[in-house]
């Protein structure tokens, strides 16, 4: 079963003016019913390629190396040539979440690369972010540059958090933006009933990395305030949290800080 569309997609989180669309709606195209599958956010450049031309063929080269790549390691990034007149190559990155199972990880960045086609046809550069995985390609160097763009900011309903509750939630913040000093791209934490993620891209230095998480963080508290859940992205980090009941370590059900 072939894994990409004929024409394929685009979906960057690149600065802007890269970023120009963003779907936050999950897209009908997905049936999966895997909860690391779940759509996160997808966004699309304004700039097109035309059906069967060299840049959709370096494209679907690139697409097809990170379905391939994804079975062997958990994030990598890729460099192609585009074969275009400007000779310009096609960066792209995969990555799953800290958490998952090779096999799980696979299944969820070839679900990502299945989407890209009918998220975002023709586009020259793209992201999308599944629960569990995320992929980008553009054109453009985005690759080992930080970029704390808005991309996602979902908050769930306010609670009425006790004191011990908002300790609770604070202390878990907190080491995710610090994980004790010690440099994880991923990080995860549970206190009580609170859980809560964070992780940044893979081509990141642990400055740049830090720098975003602590961005990130700062919102999600601004923002979601007594929120149960909440959930901030940045363009190259997100954390999130959650309070009961979000989190399942069945394989088959896992899942954290993310609600439908």
């Amino acid at each position: 079963m072939s894994m990409l569309s004929s024409h394929f997609p685009s979906l960057l989180l690149l600065p802007p003016p890269f970023l120009l669309l963003i779907s936050f709606a999950t897209p009908t195209s997905s049936s999966s019913s895997s909860s690391t599958q779940a759509f996160i956010y997808s966004s699309c450049s304004q700039a097109k390629f035309m059906p069967d031309s060299a840049y959709e063929s370096a494209v679907s080269s690139l697409l097809t190396s990170i379905v391939n790549g994804a079975m062997l390691s958990s994030y990598n990034n890729l460099t192609v040539p585009s074969s275009s007149t400007q000779n310009t190559p096609i960066n792209g990155l995969f990555q799953c979440r800290g958490d998952l199972a090779a096999a799980e990880c696979s299944r969820c960045v070839a679900q990502a690369v299945s989407q890209l086609g009918t998220i975002c046809p023709d586009s020259t550069g793209g992201a999308l972010q599944l629960d569990g995985c995320f992929v980008m390609y553009d054109d453009s160097e985005f690759l080992g540059v930080e970029d704390k763009t808005l991309v996602v900011k979902k908050c769930g309903p306010s609670t009425a958090f006790t004191s011990d509750g908002l300790t609770r939630r604070d202390a878990v913040l907190s080491y995710l933006e610090t994980s004790d000093g010690v440099y994880k791209a991923f990080r995860t934490t549970s206190l009580g009933n609170l859980q809560g993620i964070a992780q940044c891209v893979g081509d990141l230095s642990a400055t740049d990395c830090q720098d975003c998480l602590s961005n990130a963080i700062g919102r999600l508290r601004e923002e979601c305030g007594p929120a149960q859940w909440g959930r901030v992205g940045l363009t190259k980090c997100y954390a999130c949290y959650s309070e009961g009941g979000d989190y399942s370590p069945d394989e088959n059900s896992k899942r954290l800080c993310h609600r439908e």
